[in-house]
């Protein structure tokens, strides 16, 4: 009951957190920029929006394709339809309740093709670390590659944090945050020992160990090369998402792959944050587009388009898996029953 109840209120927080910035990003508009922002909307070419829907579904296909490379590898052969199905019902639930998603879809998959589930859940411990690793060496390579805009940015809020206002040397500052990250290790380790036997430390550390777990299992895999050819798929259709969705506004259909990269960067952090994206997805969109000197109504207009495309996306297959899984499995037990 207690958990139960500790899930309602976290997620009700997250979604708070959504309509609050859903109510900011509108209030904040000036009438003639809400006049942008709807004209945006209104002279879209949602027909782009088809092509984004086939490079969304190929890599949802790709991922379904990657977790069956793992759980094959528990010793289980499996039905890419049941896999490609519970991982959409996973995406759906996952919409509305952070992280219920992903025990659904293991129950779902578990329950379909007659495996425990506990094993299932371990794959997808395996999976986002995985993908962790792969967003932070995306972030790395968008860096990179759009350095000279991005790099800019990055170097002015670096000299605001590292500047001599306050009369302290650099070095000075550098070796105080240094020292303060020594500590806070040490602190940890300290309250592990001290309270070894704390559900919070307990829970910690079965965290970290899933993490090691979950390296282990991809470094032991007997196809590391087909996981890693889907992994990078996967990534490049995130981008080639955003890049096609670009020409959907004349105002945004000059940026390039640099620019897609950047919106990635911190849309995929957004979809972390609040359930689905919601309010921080636009809003993420928005903060990057004003980089690329591109109007603010208009950077929200598109944030909202793609907000609403992909979420679109997710629902659609998600009902259609949900509708196809229980009557396919439905007739699947009744032959069942009229057998024995």
């Amino acid at each position: 009951m207690k958990k139960r109840f500790a899930l309602i209120f976290q997620y009700i927080i997250f979604l708070g957190v959504g309509i609050a910035l859903i109510w900011w990003q509108f209030h904040s508009m000036t009438p003639t920029q809400l006049q942008q922002f709807s004209f945006a909307l209104s002279t879209a070419d949602y027909w782009i929006l088809i092509p984004v829907t086939i490079v969304a579904f190929a890599g949802y296909v790709s991922r379904s394709l990657r977790w069956q490379l793992l759980v094959e590898h528990l010793g289980y052969k499996t039905s890419l339809s049941n896999v490609f199905g519970s991982l959409m019902i996973g995406y759906l639930i996952n919409s509305f309740v952070p992280r219920l998603g992903e025990i659904i879809k293991c129950t779902l998959l578990g329950k379909y093709e007659k495996i425990p589930p506990q094993k299932l859940i371990g794959t997808i411990v395996a999976e986002r670390v995985f993908d962790v690793i792969c967003y932070l060496i995306f972030i790395v390579l968008t860096f990179l590659i759009q350095y000279k805009l991005v790099g800019g940015f990055v170097e002015k809020k670096l000299n605001e944090i590292f500047s001599n206002q306050t009369g302290i040397p650099v070095w000075a500052k550098l070796t105080l945050y240094g020292l303060l990250l020594i500590a806070i290790v040490f602190l940890c380790r300290l309250v592990f020992k001290r309270y070894a036997h704390s559900k919070i430390v307990t829970k910690l550390k079965n965290f970290l160990n899933g993490l090691s777990e979950g390296i282990a299992t991809i470094k032991n895999l007997e196809k590391k090369r087909s996981f890693l050819l889907h992994t990078a798929f996967i990534w490049s259709m995130y981008v080639v998402e955003i890049y096609i969705a670009f020409y959907s506004i004349k105002e945004t259909a000059h940026l390039g792959i640099g620019a897609a990269c950047s919106v990635l960067t911190l849309a995929t952090l957004a979809m972390i944050v609040t359930p689905g994206g919601i309010g921080t997805f636009p809003t993420a969109i928005f903060l990057v587009l004003q980089l690329y000197k591109i109007e603010g109504s208009v950077g929200e207009a598109f944030g909202w388009l793609m907000w609403g495309a992909t979420t679109f996306i997710i629902l659609a297959l998600g009902t259609i898996s949900f509708t196809v899984l229980f009557h396919r499995h439905k007739l699947e037990s009744l032959k069942q029953e009229t057998i024995t």
